[in-house]
């Protein structure tokens, strides 16, 4: 008997809806889309919020930088902002040597000391 023929002969064999409880005892629509609203209530929370917060902050970030300020950039470079432009600034990484990068870039923030020597 091949697989196909038994697994007909599974169905057939299966009672129908009807004929098992009263009829029309099936749960309301509604419940089956709980779980579904319920997991988009999940990914909303721990998706989607936490990123929407951390891109608030990195606003914030980078429209605060102003001439002065020690930053770290994505990539990993240190220095000292020297001007603020509009999409771009341009950072002092060392003596006489300086980059423009964009503000995007910039990852952290940390105002100088004063004890620290420049770069």
């Amino acid at each position: 008997m091949s697989l196909l023929s038994h697994a007909a002969d599974l169905l057939a064999m299966a009672p129908s809806p009807s004929s098992t409880g009263t009829p029309g005892a099936q749960p309301p629509a509604w419940t089956q889309m709980v779980p579904l609203g319920l997991a988009v209530v999940l990914f909303y929370f721990l998706l989607i919020r936490p990123q929407m917060k951390a891109r608030k902050e990195q606003d914030s970030l980078v429209n605060a930088l102003k001439t002065g300020d020690d930053i770290v950039t994505s990539s990993g470079i240190l220095g000292t902002v020297t001007n603020v432009k509009d999409k771009t600034v341009i950072v002092k990484i060392a003596d006489n040597v300086k980059i423009e990068i964009l503000k995007s870039a910039v990852t952290s923030v940390s105002k100088p000391t004063g004890d620290a020597k420049p770069l």
